[in-house]
């Protein structure tokens, strides 16, 4: 890969990163709930998904998702029903503060289970992968070996995502520290509890040839 084409996919992946969508949304959730030290962990559960789906890309299965109707319909319907999940937890968690867990109290999710919760997000969301199918090819020069071609592209995203996601956690995070009223906390989790479901609704209306 040239520098000239690197240059071009990291200026790319900016863009992709910083894109509003369910990563961003699980983010800033997480930065909210449990503060950015804990919360990040959600961020490594997504990279492992996109490294993922860089992967299906790699080998030729995310080729299979943008033909088969059954395995889009299956994967796409299965993220739906997550983010749904996820958004109805969301949306009838309780109003406890950052501070509260700060101060000793304990965790309400472990990092296995935020580490999960992001890569769950990421691994089931076609969408995602039939964009990489779309976009990462253009990137590929078939003359030269595409595997560290492949582990290139992974690198960048990953690195791109990781400060993305940091942004959005660490915002989150401090802007729940200036919040110390219950009720206040409360429609915080509704509003993002709704973000999730929205999201899940949006992924439901993705068609395969979009």
């Amino acid at each position: 890969m040239s520098l000239s084409t690197w240059l071009a996919f990291f200026a790319a992946s900016w863009a992709i990163s910083f894109s509003p969508g369910a990563g961003a949304i699980s983010a800033m959730s997480c930065g909210l709930r449990y503060g950015f030290a804990r919360g990040y962990w959600n961020t490594v559960g997504l990279i492992a998904g996109i490294m993922a789906q860089v992967a299906i890309v790699a080998i030729g299965l995310g080729a299979l998702l943008a033909t088969s109707e059954l395995a889009f319909a299956t994967v796409k319907w299965l993220g739906v029903a997550y983010l749904v999940y996820l958004g109805v937890k969301q949306f009838r968690s309780d109003a406890a503060p950052v501070t509260d867990i700060d101060a000793g109290q304990p965790p309400q999710a472990t990092v296995r289970e935020l580490v999960t919760r992001g890569f769950l997000i990421n691994i089931s969301n076609p969408k995602g992968t039939v964009f990489l199918l779309a976009v990462v090819p253009q990137f590929i020069n078939p003359a030269n070996p595409v595997t560290p071609q492949y582990f290139i592209i992974a690198g960048t995203l990953a690195f791109t995502d990781l400060v993305a996601m940091a942004v959005y956690t660490v915002l989150a995070a401090k802007v729940l520290r200036l919040l110390r009223n219950p009720v206040h906390i409360r429609w915080m989790n509704r509003g993002f509890g709704s973000l999730f479901v929205a999201a899940g609704a949006f992924l439901a209306t993705f068609k395969r040839s979009a």
